[in-house]
C-alpha cells in the first residue's frame, strides 16, 4: 500500500512517523476560505476530503473521477453515531480507478527531496524515522489521508492568523475561555472515501497584553489555527483538555488508524 499525505505541515508527518508508519507527501493545493455561515465540522470534513481527494486525482491522472455516492462519517465525538458496517463510516465514494500518472512533477514539502529515481512515475517523499528517501509511486494500491483543522468559539471558526494583529486578536478571544479544536479526516482510495473528524475541548488560562504581545513576537501562533500550538509556548496557559491531545497538534492518530483499518487489512499498512 502507498499511504500519502496530502499536507506539508511538519506536525502532521511527526505524528504519523511517531506512531510507526511510512508514507509519502503530496501537499494539496486547494482554496481553504470557509463558505458563509459554514458550520466548523462541516468545514474540516469538507477540506479533509477535498484535498485527499484532489491528491487522489493528481496521482492517478483524473481529474474527474465518476463518483456513486458520497456521505460523510458521524464525529467520533458523537455517541449516537451509526453502528451499522464501518464503526466509523456510514456511506463511502466509490472511485472510477484510472491509470497511474505517467509524468514527473508530484510536489514535496520544502526542504524535502523531490527528485524521481524514474522519470516515468511521480516522485513523492516518503518519512522514515531517520530521515526522508525519494520514492516512486508502482502498483500498490493507493491511499491518500487528508486533514484540516481549525479552532472553534462560540461556533465561529478561527483559521490561521492573517497578521500579528489578527493574532492578538484571536487569543484575546480565547482568553480565560474553553474552546474546541476540530479536526476533519479523510481517506481516499480507489474503492472509498472515508470521512470523520474528532472535537477537543481546550481550557485557557486568562491572558495579559502583555503575555499576548509576548508570544507573538517569537513568531510561533503565525501558522496555526487559532494562533496558539499546544506543544509549543502555549502549553503553559492550557491547564485542561478533554479529548485527544493529538487532535489539538493537528492529527487525531487513533481517528487515522481506525479509518485506515475500516478500509484495508492491519497488515496492509507500511510501517517502520
Amino acid at each position: 500500500m502507498n499511504l500519502v499525505l496530502a499536507s506539508s505541515s511538519p506536525r502532521r508527518r511527526e505524528l504519523l512517523t511517531q506512531a510507526g508508519f511510512s508514507f509519502e507527501v503530496h501537499p494539496a493545493h486547494i482554496p481553504e476560505d470557509p463558505y458563509p455561515n459554514e458550520d466548523p465540522k462541516a468545514y474540516v470534513t469538507r477540506l479533509a476530503r477535498e484535498k485527499a481527494q484532489a491528491v487522489f486525482n493528481q496521482l492517478i491522472q483524473d481529474p474527474t473521477p465518476s463518483i456513486q455516492e458520497l456521505t460523510l462519517c458521524q464525529d467520533t465525538q458523537d455517541p449516537t453515531r451509526s453502528t451499522e458496517g464501518s464503526a466509523l463510516c456510514q456511506g463511502t465514494t466509490s472511485v472510477v480507478p484510472q491509470t497511474r500518472q505517467k509524468e514527473a512533477g508530484a510536489l514535496a514539502p520544502e526542504g524535502i527531496p523531490s527528485e524521481s529515481q524514474n522519470p516515468g512515475a511521480p516522485a513523492i517523499s516518503r518519512s522514515l524515522r531517520n530521515g526522508w528517501e525519494t520514492t516512486n509511486l508502482d502498483s500498490q494500491p493507493l491511499v491518500v489521508l487528508g486533514a484540516d483543522t481549525t479552532v472553534t468559539l462560540d461556533n465561529h471558526i478561527l483559521g490561521k492568523p492573517e497578521n500579528p494583529a489578527d493574532a492578538a486578536r484571536m487569543l484575546r478571544l480565547l482568553s480565560g475561555r474553553t474552546h474546541r479544536v476540530i479536526t476533519g479526516v479523510a481517506v481516499v482510495t480507489a474503492a472509498h472515501t472515508q470521512v470523520a473528524s474528532e472535537s477537543t475541548a481546550v481550557q485557557f488560562l486568562a491572558l495579559a497584553d502583555e503575555e499576548i504581545a509576548s508570544y507573538i513576537a517569537t513568531g510561533e501562533p503565525m501558522d496555526k489555527a487559532g494562533a496558539y500550538a499546544i506543544q509549543g509556548r502555549a502549553a503553559r496557559w492550557i491547564p485542561r483538555i478533554e479529548g485527544d491531545y493529538f487532535n489539538v497538534m493537528g492529527l487525531p492518530i487513533a481517528l487515522v488508524y481506525s479509518l485506515l483499518t475500516s478500509c484495508l487489512p492491519v497488515g496492509s499498512f507500511p510501517r517502520e
